[in-house]
């Protein structure tokens, strides 16, 4: 039982007498008043005043005398209640003293999480700024609750529904734009002035459209959120700052991975008609990769696109690949660190995302050839640089000898972001349905699974900590598989004779799948190009090795 007392008061006042009986002043000339408290005649009252507690806790670290008081309880019972609960949080080890808010809990949380990662770092940092002191930074650590987190993901949907209303607004300032050109454009010579204007105000209006926020806050980032918030309160349960983690139960909608689906002939043409893709996560057939290489051969990055295509590196990954981990001997390259791109087109070398991330890849023998040719292409490059820099060095910088795989003319290496928007851009223009530069990697376990791979080699080659990440995205990608799962009954079942089987429509054939084909032959074009870049075409094919890169 709690040492305290429990007792009621109120907040009624009457005028402050001086010593000779008359009621007091201020400076101001005002008379003061005093509480009453519990000498308040009106008590009697079953709903006057409130209950209070008051707790006598052992003194602090440096003597200093703690005794709680808290009141504005309806009843005796429930001060009881608290008085009784604050007592046992006390004498478990809770700080129930502490007057430290939640911004500044969070913030030293952030001091001392000297483990993070860069990247993972700044979007804590962006979270805890943009998102969590805003609605919770006020409140003490002792004050927060479950409804209070909850509260602050309420706002975050109201806002998403703000930025659907900015999206709309902005496509119809866009169509807006383009009906006003296009009427500028057609209007017969001279131009009347007012086409002019109009073009120019529909401008004005879709750029400031398209400054207000229309990126929806969906599931996976709400997700995100509430892991990094519960994080830090795990920290603050085990200080004994609080009770228990209020972020653990909030309530969120729900999330799910996005599905990968091929491009099917039938999706290809809903694309087409409709423009829209059927999930954020698409991968293409193997004649669909086949077109896209065979177009990409003279591309700066198509060696890097290869490589890619064929043994899954992220682009970070590829992007920071150092010749030095690259064995030409053995044919393999050591995955052991990435480029990782922040705000403002921030670019820093890190390590991969886990520890499956470091990984060796055994190349096949087309991306082999090509590198062993981008080699030498690289070096005739950097002469030819080096060359331009000594003949015109206000124009041509020094050569940047950053070691890494893929480079520019001068050196420096690609820039992460560079690298997905040439990808963007280039399928584009050759009309090919829309993928994420990502999904590449997508390309690349799928064209394992159907050459024979085994679910966990396909792991090891993505750099995957889980297995059950691996399994649940591609067990069903390809269709072939589907069909094959689908004949595998019917197969089993003994029947008396074909004659009858030939009375029901055959099931149409899966046709075969064409193996990808591997270049043998790397001829080198345009050296002497005006932009320093070297352009190379590989010829003749042969199938692709599919057993020297199963591991």
């Amino acid at each position: 039982m709690f040492d305290g007392s429990i007792y009621r008061r109120c907040k009624c006042t009457e005028p402050k007498l001086d010593d000779q009986g008359q009621p007091a002043l201020d400076a101001r000339g005002k008379p003061k008043v005093r509480e009453l408290g519990s000498a308040c005649p009106q008590l009697k009252k079953r709903d006057h005043g409130s209950w209070y507690y008051y707790l006598n806790l052992p003194d602090g670290p440096g003597g200093e005398r703690r005794r709680p008081r808290k009141g504005g309880h309806s009843t005796s019972k429930k001060a009881k209640e608290e008085a009784q609960k604050i007592w046992d949080e006390a004498h478990d080890g809770i700080d129930i003293d502490s007057k430290e808010t939640v911004a500044a809990y969070l913030n030293r949380w952030m001091d001392k999480r000297v483990d993070l990662k860069r990247g993972t770092r700044d979007d804590y940092r962006d979270y805890i700024d943009r998102i969590f002191i805003p609605a919770l930074g006020h409140l003490t650590m002792r004050e927060l609750r479950e409804r209070h987190i909850q509260e602050m993901f309420k706002k975050v949907w109201a806002f998403n529904k703000v930025k659907e209303t900015n999206r709309l607004a902005a496509q119809q300032a866009k169509a807006e734009c383009d009906d006003a050109y296009r009427a500028w454009k057609q209007a017969p010579k001279p131009r009347p002035q007012h086409f002019r204007q109009r073009w120019d105000a529909a401008k004005a209006a879709l750029k400031e459209a398209r400054t207000k926020p229309r990126r929806d806050t969906g599931p996976g980032t709400q997700k995100k959120y509430k892991n990094t918030l519960a994080a830090a309160l795990d920290d603050a349960v085990t200080e004994k700052l609080i009770t228990e983690n209020w972020a653990k139960n909030v309530t969120l909608p729900k999330y799910e991975r996005p599905e990968a689906l091929v491009w099917t002939d039938e999706r290809v043409a809903r694309w087409k008609l409709t423009g829209e893709k059927p999930s954020p996560v698409m991968v293409w057939t193997p004649e669909q990769t086949g077109e896209f290489l065979d177009a990409a051969v003279d591309h700066p990055m198509y060696v890097m696109w290869h490589l890619m295509v064929f043994r899954a590196p992220r682009r970070g990954e590829a992007s920071g690949l150092p010749w030095t981990e690259v064995d030409m001997t053995r044919g393999v390259a050591k995955i052991v660190e990435q480029l990782v791109t922040g705000s403002a087109y921030q670019v820093w070398e890190d390590t991969p995302k886990s520890r499956a991330g470091k990984r060796t890849l055994t190349l096949d023998s087309a991306t082999f050839a090509l590198l062993t040719a981008w080699r030498e292409v690289q070096k005739a490059q950097r002469a030819e640089w080096e060359e331009k820099h000594r003949d015109n060095p206000d124009k041509y910088g020094p050569y940047i000898d950053s070691g890494k795989v893929f480079t520019q003319a001068d050196g420096s290496p690609w820039h992460p972001d560079n690298v997905s928007q040439a990808f963007e851009r280039f399928i584009k223009r050759l009309g090919l349905p829309p993928i994420r530069l990502h999904d590449l990697r997508h390309c690349a376990a799928s064209l394992s699974l159907a050459a024979g791979l085994s679910m966990k080699a396909i792991q090891a080659l993505l750099g995957h900590s889980s297995y059950q990440l691996t399994a649940d995205t591609y067990t069903s990608l390809m269709p072939q598989f589907e069909q094959a799962a689908a004949n595998a009954p019917v197969d089993l079942v003994p029947r008396r004779s074909t004659a009858e089987q030939l009375t029901a429509p055959e099931t149409p054939p899966v046709a075969a799948e064409e193996e990808p084909a591997a270049p043998t032959e790397v001829r080198e074009l345009d050296q002497s190009a005006g932009d320093g870049r070297h352009l190379y075409v590989v010829l003749p094919s042969v199938p692709l090795d599919d057993g020297a890169d199963a591991a």
